[in-house]
């Protein structure tokens, strides 16, 4: 676990932070007594008490060497004592007494040494949690806060190191253990042969069953179905492993999909199979979600063809149209002529003026009326082989449920399934068709009318996949054993979960539980805000203002007023700001922040190579800057093999995660972040790269792409940082995704306020945001546009507001939201704490129909929250100025990320999604890293100059981004020095720990 150097530093005292000086080492009038000189003891004595008095509750533990202990708390406690500091030195010359002040101080702030029960009760709590976490380092850590939580002393680090390793072989043991009934010889058997060559398919079946598909094809439905097939035929829906924790599922499973085949055959069963099954039982849901979604997403693609096939027939139908147009306007104009007596017309119309000809040319290209849904169906009816290449399996492969609402196309799928079953071409006459849209009705009653069965059979079968798909984003119809497309009602904290965590949750987001004192609430904001506006709208000239006709009109935003000085301000730093390339950056930002220490081995080792740090940099550099491994290995001499380990095994989605909180919690402690904001507003944006071979998150987007893309969607708050980052689809709406990162916000920055684009605005997020307690903040395009709501009639409002009354023109149904006001409380309360994933919410929400009454009132008390902001987005210049600054602050980390990703045209090469999100927690690391680096030098910077006698003001401060990279070289050879000693770059800094300015001394 720990090198001889390591155990040694955990004997020692650590650096102490301004935080932890003031609270550990600050006496009370009680602790001044304790060492009071009327108990015959020496000012040295009375030093290294109160040294040993205040490290307990600090570290757990006293070194043993108490006269090593911080000279900043030395010197803090002997200002408290009145005694010389350096009379520490001196202390402690004798064992017994350092023996004897560590055992007076103990029973004086009621701690007690590590006997055998107190190692009895760590070994317990070391055990359960082993059994959520295999992280030797975190189990270590973990131990010691239990044991000062305990108020015990800390054992040496041997006697701890010595209990975590026995914790996590015995949580290996209780793991085989708890699932040693699931592993019949019947099931070994079925394990040991996932890890054996198939001849079949070329590779194991385990490496078959971990490799997702690239496309959504017919070939690669079927794969995936026969893979669910090949799951259940050894019933991995049926094994239990709800007795382990969910973190050492995760772990395992893990574990499984990295190891090799060769690796499990090695090692002993006790370890193998409960690897193996936790692979086969996540695997039975993951193909259940991959079967669902590639249904979904083939459907879809060919129906999207279909509008396109339909609208080019529009265009051809439109320019075959244009001769009898031309003849009607002929027409017209002979009809209408009151020169022309009426027993001249027919005469002008089939002689001279039009003629027979012309008249019999546009009778015979007359087109058929077209259909409601001017032949969209009939366009995807030119799919229907292709479709019917994989929805047979589809139906006959998953089993769907559904509501009482989705009843009548329950059975219609359960008709159609039997249909292919028996080779039956004819629809039953008794075969529902009430959940056919009415654009879609004329086709089913055309068919009928003229008895084609193949018709009708094509039509009706097009008709119940399209709704069950649609039933499927809904929540509607859902998937038994699915997690993406289950029962809606099991993302949902349960009704007696609720009724405990209630009073917790309306506390903690600042609602009444009372819908009645809700909406009053809410009523009194509405008409604030009205009355700002109200005040805005009548003076005439101000941002929003109403024309002649009673329509809203709003100023544009005139472009932000940078000053001058803040413009020659970063020129100048630029100018003062060192060169460095962008390795040596990063060996820099780990000296300070340890961010690589966050990569961890997935299997649990703790051992760390001296090359581990120079290995992770190259990976990290190797996919922000798009080079990918085997180039990366030519550029830095590095083996492409050594790259490929380090990233399989270290580099994953929560070590990026843990490494860029590491960064953020370091530059959120700079002297200049507070000057860029607060900390508690934030943003997100969606940014598109292109893509390159086949993915199922790749979309042809013809806006942004020549051919294939993808969007990472990030997170990104006040102080130039991002926070969260996620690979989506890029036809997808971004407004799904807005909570997810903000709810799964690890970092200490408190974020209160969102802002987006018009991308990231649905009447859902509005509530939603509001019922957790946040504010959403969007810029939106044409605002004046949307439907604002009122709460009472009419009349009642346009007398109370003249000017802004009016333009309330429909009113909320107030009474839906209160009686859905404690289950939108629960919704809000299952994403609060984490009992359900926002995105997915979100996203069947947004797709309900009004018949679901909870989205319904969730839409409501969304339009009221819409219409609330929009009074006080129009009536605050000062306001709308805040979000864009916001949202243009996001752009600039855009382009930083742009000019990073520079390889291969900064198209993204990653098939699959896993490996994709990799790569884009890759280049916001990186990407955080320079942030942080130059939001460091800036401020050392401007501390030069203000040294110097110069005056900078903070508000000048604020308009300069450490979005910036004109003083890193991302480009030329990458050198990470072959022997992974990284000392030769940290000699490059100056005796302070910097690069020395570009300035002559100035920071020396």
């Amino acid at each position: 676990m720990f090198t001889d150097a390591d155990l040694e530093a955990l004997r020692r005292f650590p650096e102490i932070g301004r935080e932890e000086l003031f609270r550990f080492f600050t006496l009370t009038p009680a602790d001044v007594a304790f060492v009071d000189p009327g108990r015959g003891r020496g000012p040295t004595d009375r030093l290294g008490l109160a040294v040993a008095l205040c490290s307990l509750p600090w570290l757990g533990f006293v070194p043993d060497d108490v006269g090593s202990a911080p000279r900043a708390a030395v010197a803090r406690l002997a200002e408290q004592l009145g005694v010389d500091p350096d009379a520490i030195r001196s202390y402690g010359r004798r064992a017994k007494t350092r023996t004897e002040h560590l055992r007076q101080a103990a029973r004086y702030l009621g701690w007690r040494p590590a006997g055998a029960l107190e190692l009895k009760e760590l070994d317990e709590f070391l055990l359960a949690r082993a059994m959520e976490h295999d992280s030797p380092t975190l189990l270590f850590r973990l131990s010691c806060e239990y044991l000062s939580s305990a108020r015990v002393i800390r054992p040496g680090p041997v006697t701890v190191v010595e209990r975590v390793a026995h914790a996590r072989e015995v949580a290996r043991q209780e793991t085989f253990d708890r699932l040693a009934r699931e592993f019949t010889d019947e099931r070994r058997a079925a394990l040991d042969g996932l890890l054996v060559v198939d001849s079949t398919i070329g590779m194991t079946r385990l490496r078959w069953l971990c490799t997702g598909p690239v496309e959504a094809s017919p070939a690669a439905v079927k794969t995936e179905i026969s893979k669910l097939e090949f799951l259940r035929a050894m019933g991995a829906e049926t094994l239990d492993l709800s007795v382990l924790p969910a973190e050492r599922r995760r772990f395992l499973a893990t574990m499984g999909r990295r190891l090799t085949a060769q690796a499990l055959q090695r090692r002993e069963p006790e370890r193998r199979y409960p690897v193996l099954a936790t692979v086969l039982a996540q695997s039975a849901t993951e193909v259940l979600d991959e079967v669902v979604q590639l249904f979904d997403q083939a459907l879809s693609a060919r129906e999207s063809k279909a509008g396109h096939t339909m609208r080019d027939a529009l265009a051809e139908r439109a320019r075959s149209g244009e001769d009898r147009q031309e003849l009607l306007d002929d027409l017209l104009e002979v009809i209408f002529d009151v020169g022309i007596s009426d027993d001249q017309v027919g005469g002008l119309i089939r002689g001279e003026r039009i003629g027979w000809q012309r008249l019999r040319d546009a009778q015979s290209t007359a087109l058929p009326p077209l259909p409601r849904d001017h032949g969209h169906l009939a366009a995807l009816d030119g799919s229907y082989s292709y479709l019917r290449q994989f929805t047979p399996q589809v139906l006959e492969a998953v089993g769907f449920s559904g509501g009482t609402a989705a009843a009548e196309l329950l059975r219609a799928v359960e008709i159609l399934a039997e249909l292919n079953a028996t080779g039956a071409r004819k629809v039953p006459a008794h075969a529902p068709t009430g959940f056919v849209p009415t654009r879609w009705r004329g086709y089913l009653d055309e068919a009928a009318k003229t008895g084609s069965s193949t018709a009708y059979r094509h039509y009706w079968e097009l008709a119940t996949l399209l709704a069950l798909r649609d039933g499927l984003r809904t929540g509607d119809v859902f998937v038994p054993g699915s997690r993406r497309y289950s029962d809606p009602a099991a993302y949902l904290l349960t009704p007696d979960t609720w009724a405990a965590q209630r009073g917790q949750f309306c506390s903690l987001v600042g609602k009444p539980a009372d819908a009645s004192k809700a909406l009053a609430e809410v009523e009194d904001e509405l008409h604030t805000a009205l009355g700002d506006l109200e005040t805005t709208l009548a003076d005439g000239d101000g941002p929003a203002r109403l024309d002649d006709d009673g329509e809203l009109v709003i100023s544009p935003l005139s472009a932000e007023d940078i000053p001058a000085e803040a413009t020659a301000l970063k020129a100048e730093l630029t100018e003062m700001l060192p060169f460095a390339p962008i390795v040596s950056l990063l060996i820099e930002m780990d000296q300070r922040t340890g961010f690589l220490d966050c990569f961890t081995h997935a299997g649990g080792k703790q051992t760390r190579s001296p090359e581990l740090k120079r290995n992770l940099i190259a990976v990290l550099l190797a996919h922000s800057t798009n080079l990918g491994l085997t180039r990366m290995a030519d550029a830095c001499g590095i083996s492409y093999d050594i790259l490929a380990f380090t990233a399989e095994w270290y580099v994953r989605e929560e070590t990026l995660r843990a490494a860029n909180l590491a960064l953020i919690g370091y530059h959120q402690q700079l002297p200049l972040t507070a000057i860029f904001g607060s900390g508690t507003l934030s943003s997100s944006d969606g940014q598109r790269f292109p893509t390159r071979g086949k993915s199922v998150t790749a979309r042809a987007l013809s806006r942004y792409f020549a051919n294939e893309g993808l969007s990472t969607y990030t997170h990104v708050t006040d102080q130039h940082t991002t926070y969260g980052t996620k690979v989506i689809v890029a036809t997808k709406r971004e407004a799904h995704y807005v909570l997810d990162d903000i709810l799964g916000n690890a970092t200490d920055i408190p974020i209160t306020e969102h802002a987006t684009d018009t991308h990231g605005v649905t009447l859902v997020n509005f509530g939603l945001f509001d019922l957790l307690g946040l504010q959403l903040s969007p810029r939106i395009r044409d605002l004046g546009k949307i439907t604002l709501h009122r709460t009472g009639p009419k009349s009642q409002m346009t007398s109370a507001f003249s000017h802004a009354g009016p333009l309330l023109t429909r009113r909320a149904n107030l009474d839906l939201i209160a009686a859905h006001w404690d289950d939108l409380l629960r919704l809000a309360g299952s994403l609060k704490f984490g009992h359900a994933t926002a995105s997915l919410l979100v996203g069947k929400l947004s797709a309900s129909s009004r018949q679901n009454s909870l989205a319904a009132a969730l839409k409501e008390y969304g339009a009221l929250r819409r219409t609330i902001y929009t009074a006080r987005y129009l009536s605050d210049p000062a306001y709308r100025r805040k979000i864009s600054r916001q949202l243009n602050k996001g752009e600039s980390l855009h382009a930083l990320k742009r000019d990073l990703l520079y390889a291969h045209e900064g198209t993204i090469r990653a098939r699959h999604l896993e490996a994709q999100t990799e790569q884009a927690w890759c280049l916001t690391l990186v990407t955080n890293a320079v942030v942080t680096w130059t939001t460091e030098y800036y401020g050392l910077a401007v501390a030069s100059m203000r040294r110097s006698g110069r005056r900078i003001d903070d508000e000048v401060l604020a308009h300069i981004s450490p979005a910036h990279s004109e003083n890193i070289n991302f480009f030329g050879s990458i050198d990470v020095d072959i022997d992974g000693d990284i000392d030769g770059e940290l000699a490059q800094l100056g005796p302070t720990g910097y690069r020395p300015l570009r300035i002559g001394d100035t920071l020396f």
